[in-house]
């Protein structure tokens, strides 16, 4: 086995798609909203997530802060890190689903 071979992470479980609000080296933190039922008051609440991905080094010139981007789980890369890049999504995607969650919260 040579020193300079590059160790393949395989994906596996939940993948999520959301916007980058920071990016480091080797590493980027991705915002997405979700709504979540609260059950006393029969309402939507909206709550936001962070996860930290890993960015692969194919990726890190391509991608910048403001993109739309899909993650996907993966083994335990550091303390905070679970997640790998995946790629670009498309923003028609997120426009779809946003107007989707408008339409439910409003009935």
């Amino acid at each position: 086995m040579r020193v300079n071979q590059k160790k393949q992470v395989g994906t596996r479980g939940r993948s999520f798609k959301g916007t980058i609000i920071k990016k480091f080296p080797k590493r980027v933190v991705i915002e997405f909203e979700r709504t979540i039922f609260i059950k006393k008051y029969e309402r939507y609440s909206k709550r936001k997530t962070k996860l930290h991905a890993r960015l692969p080094d194919e990726m890190i010139k391509e991608i910048n802060i403001g993109d739309y981007i899909e993650i996907k789980e993966c083994r335990p890369l550091s303390k905070i890190v679970h997640f790998m890049v995946i790629g670009k999504a498309s923003k028609e995607e997120n426009k779809k689903w946003k107007d989707y969650q408008q339409k439910w919260l409003e009935h």
